[in-house]
């Protein structure tokens, strides 16, 4: 008995010394480029937690498209612009210096998520990504509206680019 509690100890000592080290190393600076490993779990675990928070919502049929963008263009410029730009496309000096960068609004990994996802995020932000959530400061009407403009963004890149 006395031998097992030794060994539980010294394990118990061994694990605790190894992650002192261990953290040690880790930097919490968010100026270098995360890792390779680091990106691909933050990006698998954040779209598994939104999508999991966008369930059962529904996005509501919008009467006039053109109009909620172009209101949704006005509140992008006013709650979004100073992270990701005034065209969503090149991050400012804010959103380049952030951990995790201010995202590209027209990119793939962004025009992936559904719009229930957009919504989500939107609303509710993200937990420690300097990404904030809505939610109190704008009407769910005016959220949607971003989330149109943000669908529109990569459309008018491509048109743009001369692409279809």
């Amino acid at each position: 008995m006395r031998r097992c509690v030794l060994v539980l100890v010294g394990a118990f000592a061994i694990a605790v010394l190894g992650t002192l080290f261990a953290v040690s190393w880790i930097s919490v600076s968010a100026l270098p480029e995360p890792g390779k490993v680091e990106s691909y779990v933050a990006i698998r675990m954040k779209r598994l937690f939104v999508r999991r928070s966008s369930q059962g919502i529904v996005p509501p049929v919008m009467p006039d498209l053109q109009a909620s963008t172009a209101e949704g263009e006005k509140l992008f410029g006013v709650d979004c612009a100073a992270c990701h730009g005034m065209e969503g496309t090149k991050p400012s000096d804010a959103g380049r210096w952030m951990y995790p960068r201010a995202a590209n609004l027209t990119a793939p990994e962004v025009q992936k998520y559904s719009d229930a996802e957009l919504y989500c995020i939107v609303k509710n932000g993200i937990r420690m990504s300097g990404m904030p959530g809505f939610g109190k400061v704008e009407t769910d009407a005016n959220l949607w509206n971003l989330v149109q403009y943000v669908r529109s963004l990569r459309a008018s890149q491509e048109q743009g680019n001369g692409q279809k």
